[in-house]
């Protein structure tokens, strides 16, 4: 029988803003920013976020590719977030099927300044 409640692809956890604050702040935790290059000039980024554009995550995170971006590894926990909440499901999913072992959905900027969470500009 078909189970239409199971989800088929990776999973991927929330994680609190406050939390996801205080690990990155610890250095614990790295922070993804998946928006694009407009959004993030025109609001700024999660202060220490590495910032790849949704498109590029499957090149710039595969730790199997030659492009990887050297802020990022398999083993170290990330969190994830766009503006939304959307884009940083995607990329979260994407990131586990690629072998990251801890990936959290931060959703969206909001949740992280919300929290108290500062921003930089990109």
């Amino acid at each position: 029988m078909l189970n239409l409640f199971r989800s088929s692809g990776p999973k991927v956890s929330p994680i609190a803003p406050a939390d996801a604050i205080a690990r990155a702040q610890a250095g614990t935790l790295t922070l993804l920013d998946v928006r694009e290059v407009a959004e993030v000039a025109a609001s700024g980024k999660a202060k220490g976020a590495v910032h790849i554009p949704l498109g590029l995550v499957t090149v710039k995170a595969d730790p199997k590719a030659p492009d990887l971006d050297p802020r990022l590894s398999p083993d170290k926990p990330v969190a994830v977030y766009c503006m939304m909440g959307g884009r940083s499901a995607k990329a979260a999913e994407a990131l586990v099927a690629m072998g990251y072992t801890e990936v959290y959905n931060l959703g969206g900027l909001s949740n992280w300044t919300g929290a108290g969470g500062a921003v930089e500009k990109a």
